[in-house]
């Protein structure tokens, strides 16, 4: 038996499926159609954080004041870490959500710690890394001016005969 190919309008009815089945499957590539669009757009603005000029310069600040966790020395703005990609996307995102400076440097402390600033906040734990510094600068000072300080002049004092005795004696002795 020879078969001839047949042309078919529908794709499904190549696949050999009931007509009800057909039905059903148009509607489930509708539903992905319309998630996949609306993936897309949701997905779409999150390259795009920052985009006013004024946003981006305020994002470009707060990255320089902040410390990449893993280069540990350098600023996100300088890292090429994975880690500080991430802090860079959320820093935009919070800066595209509405957030102040001041509300990102605390979700910053709050998730990462005060290491994360390079300008860390004042408060009663690191009040000793505050106050060390110059409370060591004072104390130097304080030693070096009373070092350079003129000793008193001694007074002269008269002897009595025992002492002059006692001291003739013990000048003898040494010679």
């Amino acid at each position: 038996m020879k078969l001839e190919p047949r042309m078919h309008t529908n794709r499904h009815e190549y696949l050999g499926l009931p007509a009800g089945w057909i039905h059903v499957l148009r509607s489930i590539e509708k539903t992905i159609r319309v998630y996949s669009c609306l993936f897309a757009v949701l997905l779409l603005p999150l390259h795009a954080f920052a985009a006013t000029p004024q946003d981006e310069a305020r994002a470009r600040q707060l990255f320089t004041e902040v410390r990449c966790v893993q280069c540990q020395s350098e600023s996100i703005a300088d890292s090429d870490a994975q880690i500080a990609g991430d802090m860079r996307r959320e820093i935009r995102a919070d800066i595209a959500g509405g957030k102040t400076d001041a509300q990102i440097r605390k979700e910053l402390f709050a998730h990462y710690g005060d290491y994360v600033l390079f300008r860390p906040r004042f408060s009663l734990g690191n009040l000793l890394l505050w106050l060390l510094p110059p409370l060591i600068a004072l104390i130097g000072g304080v030693i070096l001016w009373r070092s350079r300080r003129k000793p008193a002049e001694s007074t002269d004092y008269v002897l009595s005969d025992d002492e002059e005795k006692k001291l003739r004696v013990l000048l003898k002795k040494r010679d």
